[in-house]
Protein backbone atom coordinates (compact mmCIF):
# COMPACT_ATOMS: atom_id res chain seq x y z
CA UNK A 1 0.00 0.00 0.00
CA UNK A 2 1.16 3.32 -0.90
CA UNK A 3 2.40 5.78 1.67
CA UNK A 4 1.18 9.43 2.09
CA UNK A 5 4.01 12.09 1.75
CA UNK A 6 4.90 15.74 2.59
CA UNK A 7 7.31 17.12 0.61
CA UNK A 8 9.48 20.32 2.01
CA UNK A 9 11.36 22.62 0.62
CA UNK A 10 14.74 23.38 2.57
CA UNK A 11 15.83 26.67 2.80
CA UNK A 12 13.47 29.08 3.78
CA UNK A 13 10.96 26.33 5.00
CA UNK A 14 13.37 23.99 7.33
CA UNK A 15 15.97 26.37 7.76
CA UNK A 16 16.70 30.09 7.75
CA UNK A 17 16.97 31.12 4.19
CA UNK A 18 20.15 32.82 3.81
CA UNK A 19 21.18 33.00 0.31
CA UNK A 20 23.68 29.82 -0.36
CA UNK A 21 24.28 27.71 2.26
CA UNK A 22 28.08 27.36 1.44
CA UNK A 23 29.41 26.23 4.50
CA UNK A 24 27.69 23.75 7.51
CA UNK A 25 27.94 26.58 9.80
CA UNK A 26 25.28 28.52 7.96
CA UNK A 27 22.04 26.00 8.32
CA UNK A 28 20.41 28.08 11.37
CA UNK A 29 16.74 25.50 11.85
CA UNK A 30 13.70 27.56 12.17
CA UNK A 31 11.67 27.90 15.18
CA UNK A 32 9.24 24.45 15.71
CA UNK A 33 10.93 22.73 12.10
CA UNK A 34 11.70 20.12 14.54
CA UNK A 35 8.34 19.50 16.23
CA UNK A 36 6.33 20.23 13.07
CA UNK A 37 8.07 17.29 11.51
CA UNK A 38 7.57 14.65 14.44
CA UNK A 39 3.86 15.05 14.10
CA UNK A 40 3.29 14.03 10.44
CA UNK A 41 5.90 10.95 11.61
CA UNK A 42 3.62 10.58 14.15
CA UNK A 43 0.37 11.35 11.67
CA UNK A 44 2.13 8.47 9.28
CA UNK A 45 3.31 10.85 6.50
CA UNK A 46 6.64 9.96 4.92
CA UNK A 47 8.40 13.14 5.32
CA UNK A 48 10.79 13.71 1.98
CA UNK A 49 13.06 17.17 1.56
CA UNK A 50 13.01 18.15 -2.13
CA UNK A 51 15.45 20.91 -3.38
CA UNK A 52 17.10 22.90 -5.97
CA UNK A 53 20.76 23.41 -5.19
CA UNK A 54 22.18 25.20 -7.89
CA UNK A 55 24.78 26.53 -6.02
CA UNK A 56 26.61 23.45 -7.16
CA UNK A 57 25.90 24.00 -10.99
CA UNK A 58 27.23 27.62 -10.57
CA UNK A 59 30.48 26.70 -8.94
CA UNK A 60 29.85 27.86 -5.52
CA UNK A 61 30.28 24.49 -3.19
CA UNK A 62 30.92 20.83 -4.01
CA UNK A 63 27.92 18.40 -4.15
CA UNK A 64 29.30 17.16 -1.21
CA UNK A 65 28.78 20.17 0.68
CA UNK A 66 25.05 19.75 0.48
CA UNK A 67 24.90 15.97 1.37
CA UNK A 68 26.68 17.22 4.56
CA UNK A 69 24.35 20.24 5.23
CA UNK A 70 21.56 17.85 4.40
CA UNK A 71 23.49 15.04 7.12
CA UNK A 72 23.42 17.72 9.81
CA UNK A 73 19.67 18.70 9.10
CA UNK A 74 18.72 14.86 9.54
CA UNK A 75 20.70 14.53 12.76
CA UNK A 76 19.35 18.03 14.05
CA UNK A 77 15.33 16.64 13.39
CA UNK A 78 16.30 13.75 14.92
CA UNK A 79 17.96 15.27 17.52
CA UNK A 80 14.28 16.72 18.77
CA UNK A 81 12.50 13.27 17.63
CA UNK A 82 11.91 14.09 14.17
CA UNK A 83 12.93 12.01 11.19
CA UNK A 84 13.23 12.84 7.13
CA UNK A 85 12.23 9.76 5.12
CA UNK A 86 14.16 11.07 1.97
CA UNK A 87 15.74 14.01 0.69
CA UNK A 88 15.98 14.81 -3.27
CA UNK A 89 18.03 17.30 -4.18
CA UNK A 90 18.57 19.11 -7.84
CA UNK A 91 22.18 20.18 -8.16
CA UNK A 92 21.31 21.16 -12.15
CA UNK A 93 20.74 24.26 -13.52
CA UNK A 94 20.63 25.07 -17.39
CA UNK A 95 23.41 28.39 -17.39
CA UNK A 96 25.39 26.17 -14.88
CA UNK A 97 29.45 27.60 -14.73
CA UNK A 98 30.26 24.11 -14.14
CA UNK A 99 30.01 22.07 -17.15
CA UNK A 100 28.95 18.86 -15.63
CA UNK A 101 25.65 20.45 -14.29
CA UNK A 102 24.81 22.30 -16.80
CA UNK A 103 21.52 20.92 -17.36
CA UNK A 104 17.77 21.46 -18.28
CA UNK A 105 16.84 18.52 -16.43
CA UNK A 106 13.28 16.85 -14.83
CA UNK A 107 14.17 17.71 -11.40
CA UNK A 108 14.74 21.17 -11.23
CA UNK A 109 11.62 22.91 -9.25
CA UNK A 110 9.16 23.78 -10.65
CA UNK A 111 9.60 20.61 -12.74
CA UNK A 112 8.70 17.80 -10.70
CA UNK A 113 11.04 15.46 -11.34
CA UNK A 114 12.19 15.25 -7.67
CA UNK A 115 8.75 14.16 -6.05
CA UNK A 116 8.44 11.78 -9.10
CA UNK A 117 11.38 10.12 -8.21
CA UNK A 118 10.62 10.29 -4.31
CA UNK A 119 7.41 8.41 -5.09
CA UNK A 120 8.81 5.62 -7.22
CA UNK A 121 11.68 5.41 -4.58
CA UNK A 122 9.25 5.36 -1.58
CA UNK A 123 5.84 3.54 -2.72
CA UNK A 124 4.22 7.04 -2.25
CA UNK A 125 0.67 7.77 -2.84
CA UNK A 126 1.15 11.57 -4.95
CA UNK A 127 -2.82 11.89 -4.72
CA UNK A 128 -3.16 11.34 -0.40
CA UNK A 129 0.55 13.71 -0.20
CA UNK A 130 1.22 17.43 0.00
CA UNK A 131 4.42 19.58 -0.62
CA UNK A 132 5.33 22.79 1.53
CA UNK A 133 7.31 25.90 0.63
CA UNK A 134 8.36 29.22 0.42
CA UNK A 135 8.50 30.09 -3.37
CA UNK A 136 5.79 29.65 -5.52
CA UNK A 137 7.55 27.84 -7.87
CA UNK A 138 7.47 24.65 -4.75
CA UNK A 139 3.47 25.26 -5.13
CA UNK A 140 3.96 24.97 -9.34
CA UNK A 141 5.51 21.79 -8.92
CA UNK A 142 3.18 20.49 -5.91
CA UNK A 143 0.84 21.01 -8.92
CA UNK A 144 2.80 19.32 -11.78
CA UNK A 145 3.36 16.19 -9.35
CA UNK A 146 -0.37 15.75 -8.56
CA UNK A 147 0.12 17.23 -4.74
CA UNK A 148 -1.56 20.05 -2.80
CA UNK A 149 0.69 22.82 -2.40
CA UNK A 150 1.32 25.09 0.79
CA UNK A 151 3.34 28.40 0.62
CA UNK A 152 4.84 29.37 3.84
CA UNK A 153 5.75 32.77 4.93
CA UNK A 154 9.10 32.18 6.37
CA UNK A 155 12.01 32.41 3.37
CA UNK A 156 10.80 34.10 0.41
CA UNK A 157 7.07 33.23 1.57
CA UNK A 158 6.10 37.18 2.83
CA UNK A 159 7.25 38.41 -0.73
CA UNK A 160 6.26 35.84 -2.71
CA UNK A 161 2.91 36.13 -1.60
CA UNK A 162 2.70 40.13 -1.74
CA UNK A 163 4.71 40.57 -4.81
CA UNK A 164 4.10 37.54 -7.15
CA UNK A 165 0.55 35.77 -6.02
CA UNK A 166 -2.00 38.11 -6.84
CA UNK A 167 -1.46 37.73 -10.85
CA UNK A 168 0.14 34.10 -10.10
CA UNK A 169 -1.62 31.47 -12.52
CA UNK A 170 -1.50 28.76 -10.05
CA UNK A 171 -2.59 29.33 -6.36
CA UNK A 172 -1.63 27.66 -2.99
CA UNK A 173 -4.09 25.48 -1.57
CA UNK A 174 -3.04 27.55 1.70
CA UNK A 175 -1.36 30.11 3.04
CA UNK A 176 0.38 28.94 6.02
CA UNK A 177 2.45 31.61 9.03
CA UNK A 178 5.32 29.01 8.80
CA UNK A 179 5.59 24.94 8.88
CA UNK A 180 3.89 24.72 12.15
CA UNK A 181 0.26 26.26 10.68
CA UNK A 182 1.15 24.03 7.58
CA UNK A 183 1.39 21.19 9.42
CA UNK A 184 -2.02 22.05 11.00
CA UNK A 185 -3.70 22.30 7.97
CA UNK A 186 -2.49 18.94 6.62
CA UNK A 187 -3.84 17.23 9.75
CA UNK A 188 -6.95 18.79 9.15
CA UNK A 189 -7.45 18.61 5.13
CA UNK A 190 -5.41 14.95 5.01
CA UNK A 191 -8.87 13.00 3.90
CA UNK A 192 -10.19 15.47 1.79
CA UNK A 193 -8.65 14.96 -1.45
Amino acid sequence: MAHRAVFVDRDGTLNEQMGYINHPSRLKMLPGVGSAVRRLNQAGFKVVVVSNQSGVARGYFPEKLVDEVNQDLAETLAGEGAKLDGVYVCPHHPAAEVPAYRLDCDCRKPRPGLILQAARDLDLDLEQSFAVGDRLVDVDCARRAGVRGILVRTGYGRGEEQYLLPTAKIKPDFVAEDLNEAVDWILANQNAS
